[in-house]
């Protein structure tokens, strides 16, 4: 079994937080293992440090795993929207140079939440799109599930920057654009939203944060915090020391987050080439192929939205 160590932080809220037994992570990793050999429509990784941070993203329920397993690769075939930018095009650098999505390197403890930044505002958006933005990104969110054992096991948490958001920001990301995301990072992805934290609010904010409440049951709704401009509020769940320079923090300026994480993926370049061959095939899944419309719909509500 070739998986890292966790530091005994980690590792300690492995076992209360994800009910993780190291006695038990080789045979549930081949138990997957054997599974996935058998599911002619899926090409999965099978390393088992990507198949480990799935178990923990589901505590270790097998039938969730394979579900989530399932779920990110049919993602792959039935929204190639979101994966459309590779890390090899040329806008890729430009793309993350914006620093619409910034990811702390940072944590404030070993077993603290990773801190994600989203600026969803500083883009001009006659020149890029969100989705592309959202699918560069998506190269970053593998790396983490391969490697950063703090967001697989603490999960994270977003701080979401509004400022400088426009109609034409907002017209870009539609009902069935959302719809996607919010499937792929909520369902898809195996890692656990902690809380979300909105900053620098415009005057329109209200209504668009009451239908976001709305689809939440009683728990989540705890987990959304609105500061406006007020940071010392922001600094009492999220430790002002890790947050960029430009937020009141020492944690470096956005550029250079921005360089590290390129850098990161630079890095990572072959192992992201060889991830593009991933998928399902739904022709070959036995039953009824899974379709966009019966995993996204068009019709009706957005579920109630489930955060771990």
């Amino acid at each position: 079994m070739s998986l890292r160590p966790l530091c005994p932080e980690l590792a300690k809220k492995a076992q209360e937080e994800l009910n993780e037994d190291p006695k038990n992570i080789q045979r549930d990793l081949q138990y997957i293992k054997d599974w996935l050999s058998k599911q002619p429509h899926l090409k999965a990784r099978l390393d088992d440090q990507w198949l480990v941070a799935f178990l923990r993203g589901c505590k270790y329920s097998l039938e969730r795993t394979k579900e989530k397993l399932d779920l990110y690769y049919s993602m792959r075939s039935l929204a190639p929207e979101l994966f459309r930018v590779k890390a090899t095009d040329s806008v890729f650098d430009e793309l993350i140079s914006l620093g619409t999505y910034l990811i702390l390197p940072k944590t404030a403890t070993p077993d603290s939440p990773r801190i994600i930044i989203i600026r969803a505002g500083c883009y001009d958006p006659a020149k890029y799109n969100f989705i592309d933005i959202f699918s560069a990104t998506a190269h970053i969110q593998k790396i983490l599930i391969f490697e950063d054992d703090a967001t697989v096991v603490s999960g994270f948490k977003t701080i979401m920057d509004m400022e400088g958001i426009t109609l034409a920001h907002l017209l870009q990301i539609t009902p069935s654009v959302m719809k996607k995301m919010a499937v792929l990072s909520q369902d898809a992805w195996p890692l656990r939203m902690k809380g979300a934290h909105y900053i620098n609010t415009p005057s329109w904010f209200d209504n668009f944060f009451n239908m976001v409440k709305n689809l939440l049951n009683e728990k989540n709704r705890q987990r959304l915090y609105v500061h406006n401009k007020n940071f010392e509020e922001l600094y009492k769940h999220i430790p002002q020391e890790i947050l960029p320079n430009e937020y009141g923090g020492n944690g470096g300026n956005i550029k250079e987050i921005s360089e590290y994480w390129k850098a990161k993926v630079q890095e990572y370049s072959s192992w992201l080439e060889d991830d593009l061959k991933y998928g399902s095939d739904e022709s070959k899944r036995v039953g009824n192929p899974r379709t966009a419309e019966t995993l996204f719909g068009v019709e009706g509500s957005f579920r109630q939205l489930e955060f771990d």
